[in-house]
């Protein structure tokens, strides 16, 4: 780590007790075990969406591509367990977050802000480290919220906002480990849950800079300030599970409102025919599915399909904003309907909507998710026909499939053979 020296000074006082390497290690540790699962699930996510079908935001992404492989279809669960936990865990965190950051504050403020090299890298990863999580925090919550106020793409914003933060966090790790491991043996955890106000004392002034040279008298025992961040995490966890576990902890979950639109067969409505431009000429007594890939076009109509032998799958859906749902489904297999288009191995389909705005559109489909014995062209939902809001005349629905692409009012399916 170098030779000790004394750190550069902040012009400006922060006096509290608290401050120094035992807490700063402390939450460092926590985000330290919980942040990779953040973003490990978010760069699935990204994956989950095909990205070498051209269908993940953002679609080009340089040398920063991931590698892609055909996301699975089992369990069924996989999607809503990954995004769940991207979009949960992410928001338990914000208050660790905003503890770790108001314990190294002082960090940020120092003059001159750096006196070698060393001293360099670690101000740039850390400007690269705060930086980048606050902007992924800021983005995310505000996209949970439907809330595009910063006028930019946030798919791209937040993917390669990713990538500022994993590339701070692992030169910050790589600098701090060392200090972490000497914070957190400088006091026995037992020992600080045993202390209350009265017997707080502050850390001495060391090399790191964070414990204050000239203290004020403790407001809050050491204890109490981990209660205080656990308490906010729990409050966050209570606001925000339901979406993801459902049953009556869904009525608390207040930070997800897009997913307590709620519709015919009582659940969530993330994007209404209204809103999609979906007519009752397009989806009525005209409404036709087309198959092609083989020989010839073939046409259906609502009762063509609904005479072709149907099968029942209870399948969760989930959305990238965090929210998911498991309903009971009924349609045709689309296995059966690529053998009926005459193409009975497809390596991939096209599924193209009634709707014509953009990327809600159309999705494509691997073929592990065609040939799954419960990926199904949805007819009715939980015994009923499809509303409107939720897809009819006909909707995709394949396990552990991103939600978006589970299209609605689907108008033909195009299978490929290459």
């Amino acid at each position: 780590m170098g030779p000790e020296h004394p750190p550069a000074r902040s012009p400006l006082r922060w006096r509290s007790p608290l401050r120094g390497l035992w807490l700063t290690s402390v939450l460092g540790s926590v985000l330290l075990v919980t942040l990779p699962i953040v973003t490990v699930t978010g760069l699935l996510s990204y994956i989950a969406y095909g990205p070498r079908f051209g269908q993940a935001l953002p679609a080009d992404v340089g040398w920063l591509k991931l590698p892609t492989f055909d996301w699975p279809t089992d369990p069924a669960w996989l999607y809503r367990l990954t995004q769940g936990l991207h979009v949960g865990l992410g928001l338990v965190l914000i208050p660790v977050v905003l503890a770790k950051l108001w314990s190294v504050i002082p960090k940020l403020f120092v003059w001159p802000p750096a006196t070698s090299i060393a001293q360099l890298l670690e101000r740039v990863s850390l400007l690269m480290l705060v930086g980048g999580i606050l902007f992924e925090i800021v983005t995310g919550v505000l996209n949970i919220q439907y809330d595009y106020i910063f006028g930019f793409s946030f798919y791209t914003a937040h993917y390669f906002g990713a990538w500022v933060f994993i590339a701070g966090f692992l030169v910050h790790i790589a600098l701090k480990i060392p200090r972490m491991r000497a914070g957190l043996r400088s006091m026995p955890l037992r020992e600080v849950l045993r202390t209350d106000r009265a017997g707080t004392r502050p850390e001495e002034p060391d090399i790191d800079g964070l414990a204050p040279v000239d203290p004020t008298p403790p407001t809050i025992s050491r204890r109490g300030a981990l209660a205080l961040v656990g308490g906010g995490a729990l409050l966050m966890t209570v606001l925000t599970a339901g979406q993801t576990i459902g049953g009556f902890t869904r009525q608390a979950a207040l930070l997800l409102p897009r997913g307590r639109s709620y519709g015919p067969g009582d659940f969530q409505i993330n994007r209404t025919a209204r809103a999609a431009g979906i007519t009752t000429a397009a989806t009525g007594a005209a409404w036709r599915l087309t198959l092609r890939g083989g020989p010839r076009p073939v046409v259906l109509d609502r009762d063509a399909l609904a005479a072709l032998p149907q099968h029942t799958a209870r399948l969760p859906i989930a959305c990238v904003e965090g929210w998911s749902t498991t309903q009971t489904w009924t349609g045709v297999r689309l296995r059966d309907l690529a053998a009926l288009a005459g193409v009975p191995e497809p390596a991939s389909a096209r599924v193209s909507s009634v709707e014509r705005r953009g990327a809600f559109d159309r999705a494509r489909l691997q073929a592990n998710q065609i040939a799954h014995a419960d990926a199904l062209l949805a007819l009715r939902v939980n015994g009923v026909d499809l509303s409107p809001d939720h897809g009819f005349p006909a909707r995709v629905i394949v396990p552990a499939l991103p939600g978006v692409h589970n299209t609605k009012w689907v108008a033909a399916i195009d299978f490929e053979t290459g």
